[in-house]
């Protein structure tokens, strides 16, 4: 006997179809736990306020600045505390490392050679740094000083993590936790991951023969409710580590358990933004805390602790 599409049936169908995407794009956006994240958020503001960064309490005093010298592709950011200015990559035509004030000036310009897909700096000491190679999933420590103007992959201590492959959906952060001697390496997606790498570089006190050690956390990893990760910084003051996600439009705070503890949205409205932040690719502080985030093509962002 046939069926009877009446206007009911066909009306509760389409409920239920609609019930049925809802619920695929919650979990693929990951939408429930954001929303629950968000609810917990305000009420864990006494427990953590005075011992984090606490990212609800930032709000941007330098919005959508363009580097001045760099047109595009500008990817990835680093804190030297040495120096007291930032490191950043651009990853296209031609590729290079560039050294910013912390205003968002650019000081100078070095040339990578080598280099296919540069996505993310990190500072390892003074004039030591690591780049990120992102298609060949690989890792390049290079030294630099006043006079350098080319750095050269070949020349540059090397690692390889070929873990999960997947074209350009490689390493896209960095991030160093000094005391631990340990380097955070951001998968962007499918899944989103973060490793640490013990034992590279090699610094200058490592005593003994090399021993490299790559190591994963996956409670903390399936914790994390983004899309994607574009960028990472190691807190050493409090031993949080910030994660950025471009598709999320979100920094988040994770404490030394690796639980999400605060965040920022970088949408329009948000910490005082005008606009949103329209390709985060880049985080970093400074020993004060200030917060620093770079936008694909070019754009400078800071944001600053206000007082409570």
């Amino acid at each position: 006997m046939p069926v009877l599409f009446t206007p009911k049936r066909l009306l509760i169908a389409a409920l239920a179809v609609a019930l049925a995407v809802a619920a695929v794009a919650g979990q693929s956006f990951r939408l429930f736990e954001r929303a629950w994240f968000t609810v917990t958020e305000s009420g864990n503001a006494d427990r953590w306020r005075g011992r984090s960064l606490w990212l609800p309490d930032y709000r941007v005093t330098i919005e959508a600045q363009p580097v001045e010298g760099i047109e595009r592709n500008l990817s990835a950011l680093a804190y030297d505390a040495q120096r007291n200015t930032l490191f950043s990559v651009t990853n296209a035509g031609p590729t290079r490392l560039v050294e910013l004030s912390l205003d968002g000036k650019l000081l100078r310009s070095i040339e990578l050679r080598g280099f296919q897909d540069p996505e993310a700096i990190e500072y390892i000491a003074p004039g030591r740094y690591v780049i990120t190679d992102e298609r060949y999933q690989r890792l390049v420590a290079v030294q630099l000083d006043e006079d350098t103007t080319v750095i050269d992959a070949d020349d540059g201590e090397q690692l390889g993590i070929g873990i999960g492959t997947n074209g350009n959906k490689g390493f896209e952060g960095l991030a160093y936790d000094t005391k631990g001697k340990r380097l955070l390496v951001a998968k962007e997606r499918d899944p989103v991951r973060i490793y640490e790498v013990t034992g590279f570089p090699r610094l200058a006190d490592d005593e003994g023969p090399a021993s490299v050690n790559v190591s994963q956390d996956l409670d903390r990893d399936k914790g994390l409710f983004v899309r994607d990760l574009s960028s990472l910084d190691f807190d050493e003051k409090t031993g949080h580590l910030l994660v950025l996600s471009d598709e999320s439009h979100l920094l988040l705070e994770l404490n030394a358990d690796g639980e999400p503890i605060s965040s920022l949205s970088l949408l329009k409205g948000s910490q005082g933004l005008e606009a949103s932040i329209p390709q985060a690719e880049g985080v970093a502080t400074d020993r004060d805390g200030t917060l620093y985030v770079i936008s694909e093509p070019n754009l400078f962002y800071r944001f600053e602790k206000i007082d409570r």
